[in-house]
C-alpha cells in the first residue's frame, strides 16, 4: 500500500508540475502571438459594459489565463487608460473566459470506444516541439510553443487521472474523501489549493478527474470549485498591493466579485436543499441535465456559475465601484515631498507578463519625460524671476530622476532578457538611450539654478529684453517636448519632423542669443557675471532639446522625410 500511495503521489506532483508548464507555455505563446491586437482591444473598452465582458472573455479564452487578463487589466487602471468599472466588467469576462480550461479538459477526458481524446491531443505536444525546434522565424516559434503547451496539457491531465486512479483503488482514501461533505470545508480546500498553485485552472481540472475517477461527489466537486474562483484572486491582490490606489481596488473588485458569486451559489444550494426536502442539489441537477458523463457537469457548472454570477453583478457595477472606493479611500494627506522615490507604471510583478510590462515602460519613460520638462521649467522661473516657491519640489523630482536612471535600466535589461516579440525587443534596447537622454535633460534644468543661485548671491538680474528672450527659448523648447513625446507614445513620424523644425528654430535662436547678448555686452547693458549665466542658459536649452530629438529618433523609420 505504501508503494501505491508513494507512486500515486508523485505522479499527482508531476501530472500537476507539467499542466502548470503547460498553462504558462500556452499563455505566453499565445499572449505574444496576439499581444498588439489584445492590448489595443482591452484599450478601447469605451462604455458599454456588455463590451467589455465580452472583450475580457475573449481575451481571457485566447490567452487562457485570467491572471493574465487580470494583472494587463491592473496595469491599464494604474496608468489612468482604463477605468474602474470599464476594469470590473472586463474582469468579469475574464471568469467567463477561463471557464473553456475546463471545457478542454472535459472533452479530453470524453474517451470513446476507439483511440482516447487525450492520447490524441497529448501528441500535439511532439508536433509543436519539432514545428518550435525546426522554425527559423519567430512566428513559427511561437505557434510550436502554443501547440506544444496543448499537448502538455493533457499529458499532465493524463498523468493526473492515472494518480487519481490509483487513489480510487484505495478504499481508505475514498472513506477520508467521502467524510469530507461539508461544502464551506470543500470551499476552503479549493480556495486555499488554488492560492498555492495561483492556478484555477488546474484545481478545476483535479477535481474533474476526481469526480471522473470516484474519489469524490460531483457535489464535492461543485464546492471544490467554488473555491478555485476565490483561490484565484491571488495573482491579482499580488500586482494590485505593490501598484497604485485604483489598481488596488481593481484587485479588490476581482476578489468580492468572485467571494459574491460563491455566496450566492451557496446560499442557493441552501435554499435548494430546503425547499426540496434534500432530493434536488447541484449536483443531481446537473447529473440529470448531463447523464453520463461526469466531466462535462463539473465542466458545464463550472461555466454556467461563473455566466450567472456575471449576469447577476453586471448591473450592481456601480454599487460595487462605490463600495470598493469606500473600502479604500483617498488618502487624506498626501505630501509628494515626503515620497520616496519610486517607479509610476511597472512593477515587478509586471514581469510575469512582459508584453504589458514593454508596455508599461514606455508609460514610465513619458513620466520621466515629464518630470524633467517640468523641473526645466521651474529652473526658468528661479533664473529670471527668482521664484523658489518650488525649489524642494525641484530637488525631489530630481532625486527622482536620479533613481529612474539607473533602477529603470536595470528594469529594462531584466525585461529585455525575457521572451519578447521583436519589435518589443527593439524597442527596450532604445528604452535605455531614452532614460539617459532624460536624465541629462534632468541635470541641465539644476545647471540652470545654479545660475540663479550666483546672480541671487551677486543681487543681478536679466534685463527685460533678455527674459522674453529666454521666454522665447522656453516656448520653442517646449514645442520640440510636445511634438517629440507625440511622436514617442503614437509612433507618429510627421510629428517628429514638426519636432525637429521646432529644434532647428532652438539651434537658430541659440545663435541669436549669443549674439544679442555680444550687443548688450559692448554696451555696458549688462555685466559679465550676467552675460556668462545667459550664455550657459541658452547652450543648456539648446542641448536639451536635443535630447529631446534624441528620444525621438527612437521610433525608428525616420528617413526619408515625406
Amino acid at each position: 500500500m505504501f508503494t501505491l500511495i508513494s507512486t500515486a503521489v508523485l505522479a499527482l506532483v508531476a501530472g500537476i508540475g507539467i499542466f502548470l508548464m503547460a498553462c504558462q507555455m500556452m499563455s505566453s505563446n499565445l499572449e505574444s502571438a496576439g499581444s498588439n491586437r489584445l492590448k489595443a482591444l482591452f484599450a478601447k473598452t469605451g462604455k458599454s459594459r456588455l463590451l467589455g465582458v465580452g472583450i475580457g472573455t475573449l481575451g481571457t479564452a485566447a490567452i487562457q489565463s485570467s491572471g493574465a487578463t487580470t494583472v494587463m487589466v491592473i496595469g491599464f487602471v494604474n496608468v489612468g487608460i482604463m477605468s474602474l468599472t470599464q476594469a470590473a466588467t472586463i474582469i468579469y469576462g475574464a471568469n467567463i473566459g477561463t471557464t473553456i480550461t475546463a471545457q478542454i479538459v472535459a472533452l479530453g477526458l470524453s474517451n470513446g470506444n476507439g483511440l482516447s481524446t487525450t492520447t490524441i491531443f497529448a501528441a500535439f505536444a511532439g508536433i509543436g516541439a519539432f514545428v518550435a525546434l525546426f522554425a527559423k522565424k519567430d512566428l513559427g516559434k511561437t505557434i510550436g510553443g502554443i501547440l506544444a503547451g496543448f499537448g502538455m496539457l493533457f499529458v499532465g491531465l493524463s498523468m493526473i487521472s492515472d494518480a487519481m486512479d490509483d487513489f480510487a483503488r484505495l478504499d481508505s482514501v475514498k472513506l477520508f474523501l467521502a467524510s469530507i461533505s461539508n461544502p464551506l470545508v470543500l470551499v476552503i480546500i479549493g480556495t486555499v489549493f488554488t492560492a498555492i498553485i495561483q492556478s484555477s485552472s488546474v484545481m478545476t481540472s483535479v477535481a474533474i478527474t476526481m469526480v471522473v475517477t470516484g474519489l469524490i461527489s460531483l457535489n464535492q466537486g461543485i464546492y471544490m470549485t467554488l473555491g478555485s474562483n476565490i483561490g484565484s484572486c491571488v495573482v491579482a491582490l499580488m500586482a494590485g498591493l505593490t501598484s497604485g490606489l485604483n489598481a488596488k481596488r481593481t484587485a479588490l473588485i476581482h476578489l468580492l466579485f468572485n467571494c459574491f458569486g460563491v455566496v450566492v451559489f451557496l446560499v442557493g444550494a441552501l435554499v435548494l436543499r430546503i425547499t426540496t426536502g434534500g432530493i434536488w442539489t447541484y449536483g443531481g441537477v446537473f447529473e440529470h441535465m448531463f447523464p453520463g458523463v461526469p466531466q462535462l457537469q463539473l465542466a458545464m457548472f463550472h461555466t454556467i456559475f461563473n455566466v450567472l454570477t456575471v449576469v447577476i453583478i453586471l448591473p450592481l457595477t456601480d454599487a460595487l465601484v462605490m463600495l470598493v472606493c469606500k473600502l479604500i479611500p483617498e488618502p487624506l494627506i498626501h505630501n509628494s515631498l515626503t515620497a520616496q522615490p519610486h517607479f509610476y507604471f511597472v512593477d515587478e510583478k509586471m514581469l510575469r507578463t512582459p508584453i504589458i510590462a514593454a508596455r508599461q515602460v514606455k508609460l514610465e519613460i513619458e513620466h520621466m519625460a515629464q518630470l524633467a520638462m517640468t523641473n526645466y521649467d521651474r529652473s526658468l522661473r528661479m533664473v529670471t524671476r527668482f521664484d523658489f516657491s518650488e525649489q524642494e519640489q525641484f530637488k525631489q523630482d530630481e532625486l527622482e530622476l536620479d533613481y529612474l536612471n539607473h533602477e529603470l535600466v536595470k528594469y529594462i535589461v531584466r525585461l529585455n532578457a525575457m521572451p519578447l516579440p521583436e519589435e518589443d525587443h527593439a524597442y527596450l534596447t532604445t528604452a535605455i538611450r531614452s532614460v539617459s537622454d532624460l536624465e541629462r535633460i534632468g541635470d541641465y534644468a539644476e545647471n540652470i539654478t545654479e545660475y540663479a543661485d550666483i546672480l541671487q548671491s551677486n543681487k543681478e538680474t536679466f534685463s527685460e529684453q533678455a527674459i522674453a528672450e529666454i521666454d522665447q527659448m522656453r516656448n520653442l523648447v517646449f514645442q520640440v517636448y510636445q511634438f517629440t513625446m507625440k511622436a514617442y507614445m503614437e509612433n507618429d513620424r510627421q510629428a517628429y519632423w514638426q519636432a525637429h523644425d521646432y529644434e532647428d528654430q532652438v539651434d537658430d535662436l541659440n545663435e541669436e542669443m549669443e549674439r544679442l547678448h555680444i550687443e548688450r555686452m559692448s554696451k555696458g547693458q549688462c555685466t559679465a557675471t550676467v552675460g556668462a549665466q545667459y550664455i550657459e542658459l541658452a547652450s543648456n536649452s539648446e542641448r536639451i532639446s536635443d535630447h529631446l530629438i534624441n528620444v525621438g529618433k527612437t521610433i525608428g523609420g525616420l528617413y526619408p522625410r515625406n
